[in-house]
């Protein structure tokens, strides 16, 4: 599935919306999922939606905040391999990634998402943390912001029971970051984009600390 997939064009699928009810009701079934910061979603414009990574269905949890707006996430080029998963993945906005070598079809697919005004969900660390705690961030969010020039929304998903069923998810959406405020210049350097991304890193650290909401 993955060597088929299109990255000439960006398409937002009528399914997801479909099927967002089911994942209200998968997401009730598993945790006790409780959102804040939903006013701090730009409800038009492309952006980068940088989270923290505890779990899976983290996507889907993100996601489901997102009430008016449609998110696009990577996933490992593996998933994609399995002809049935790659097509439910792709109908819900995923697409593929090579997390083992450069990958630029995904990588400038992924650019493209926000510049051509739609949203991206990205993990900045790169991988799940195994203990819950924030790791620490990879250039790849920067370099995604830098190339197309489009702000981040940072983004907290919290559990501090386990991740066993029932158990409490608080998913915190902060404020805004333009573009203009990432602290990168024309010709943002390696240094410079590190830089961006742990400050956004730290974001989602200060989001985590405030815990669950009431």
């Amino acid at each position: 599935m993955s060597r088929k997939f299109d990255y000439s064009k960006i398409k937002e699928h009528r399914i997801y919306d479909i099927l967002r009810p089911v994942g209200v009701l998968v997401c009730k079934l598993f945790f006790k999922v409780r959102y804040t910061g939903q006013e701090n979603i730009p409800d038009e414009g492309g952006f980068i939606l940088a989270s923290n990574h505890i779990h899976a269905l983290d996507p889907l949890i993100i996601a489901l905040g997102m009430k008016k707006r449609q998110m696009h996430f990577m996933g490992k080029r593996e998933l994609f391999e399995n002809a049935f998963i790659g097509k439910c993945l792709t109908l819900v906005n995923g697409f593929p990634v090579s997390r083992s070598s450069s990958d630029s079809a995904a990588l400038g697919y992924a650019s493209r998402i926000p510049e051509e005004g739609y949203v991206l969900g990205i993990f900045p660390e790169g991988t799940r943390s195994k203990d819950g705690n924030p790791g620490k961030a990879k250039r790849g969010v920067a370099d995604i912001a830098f190339n197309s020039k489009c702000g981040i929304l940072p983004v907290c998903v919290y559990n501090d029971e386990g991740l066993k069923k029932r158990s409490k998810y608080t998913v915190r959406y902060g404020k805004f970051i333009p573009y203009e405020e990432l602290g990168m210049s024309e010709e943002a350097t390696r240094e410079e984009k590190l830089e961006c991304a742990e400050a956004v890193m730290s974001k989602i650290v200060e989001l985590r600390e405030e815990g669950h909401c009431d």
